[in-house]
């Protein structure tokens, strides 16, 4: 394992995302600031300026063309990503937790926070991707979801961009439609296709696999989920003894990668290794536990994979962001528990 540690943060991490070709890293936080990072070799390659609130979420698009960010100031950012250009800014009543591009592109999802009488709801925008009027955006969503019951924290376009996947604070997991027809006003009640209730408390990411066919999802119920994306059938369980707030899925290697930790209230009274603030693997078929990464003093807030499934990347409440290289002995070796070998013909 080859870490590469980031420095660039003065605050708790918030999350993290590779661009599609793996080359770049962007992450946000507490502290106001979007950094890019060369993947490689962990240098900053640049800051985007503009926000004034902690920074929650942050997503990239197909071409690295388009980055769009949220923040606690109640906006909604889209940048350049070349030239850190603030593009357009989208205001809202409440803190944008949670933004999200669809497959290609063309349109963003985020989620709005429920506080001050306001509820919390999904707004779907499209994207004028021409580069001509680029400063151009739409104002009025095309869609907007509003939750009567428990809040969504965490979405995703599925595979086709044809439905919504969505985690709520109370732990229900659960699929929207999301097609080309949509009514006159815009808005829409609450077009829920089916549910699951995958978790008993919130649940606080939902990464889909390399091919859209499944997603993983964490929660503070100290259990991770693989689930089908279209039927919603939970998979894999992966339990732990401490609250998650991450988790991924390699591409290339039957493993899964957790992350959390006790909670930042108490970091300062526990040490690195009662705290438990390792990067957990598991076997993905097994649902047994593999091995752990330390590294981070205090919990870890988000996990990242790269594409090829070469290096994960984990940020902390440390204001750290760590890119761990895999060797080539990770992939040369016998995955674990496949305790059998294939007989050679010739012998």
């Amino acid at each position: 394992m080859r870490p590469i540690v980031l420095s660039g943060h003065t605050r708790s991490l918030n999350q993290i995302k590779f661009n599609r070709e793996g080359d770049l890293l962007f992450s946000v936080s507490k502290d106001n600031l979007v950094n890019v990072w060369y993947s490689h070799n962990g240098e900053r390659l640049g800051t985007y300026n503009g926000h004034n609130g902690t920074v929650w979420s942050v997503d990239v698009d197909k071409d690295t063309k388009l980055l769009i960010t949220g923040s606690a100031d109640n906006q909604m950012r889209l940048w350049e990503v070349q030239t850190g250009t603030c593009l357009y800014v989208w205001e809202f009543p409440t803190a944008v937790k949670r933004v999200a591009f669809n497959s290609d592109g063309t349109q963003v999802l985020m989620i709005t926070e429920e506080r001050m009488g306001y509820r919390g709801a999904l707004r779907v925008f499209e994207i004028n991707r021409d580069p001509a009027t680029w400063t151009q955006q739409s104002q009025e969503p095309m869609r907007t979801i509003t939750f009567s019951g428990s809040k969504a924290t965490v979405a995703a376009f599925d595979a086709f961009d044809t439905h919504i996947i969505t985690g709520h604070e109370n732990g229900k997991v659960a699929l929207y439609t999301h097609d080309a027809k949509e009514p006159e006003s815009g808005i829409d009640a609450e077009l829920e296709v089916h549910y699951v209730n995958a978790h008993t408390e919130n649940v606080t990411d939902l990464q889909l696999s390399w091919d859209s066919t499944y997603f993983i999802t964490s929660s503070k119920d100290k259990t991770s989920h693989i689930i089908d994306a279209t039927t919603l059938d939970v998979i894999k369980t992966y339990p732990t003894d401490t609250p998650l707030n991450s988790a991924i899925t390699l591409p290339t290697r039957p493993y899964v990668v957790v992350g959390g930790g006790q909670e930042a209230m108490s970091v300062t009274t526990t040490s690195a290794r009662q705290g438990k603030f390792e990067s957990r693997f598991w076997h993905k078929v097994f649902a047994e536990e593999c091995a752990r990464l330390p590294g981070h003093f205090g919990p870890i807030n988000t996990l990242a994979v790269h594409p090829t499934g070469n290096a994960y990347a984990s940020g902390g409440e440390d204001g750290y962001v760590r890119i761990n290289w895999f060797d080539d002995s990770f992939f040369k070796t016998k995955p674990y528990g496949a305790d059998f070998e294939i007989a050679d013909e010739d012998q």
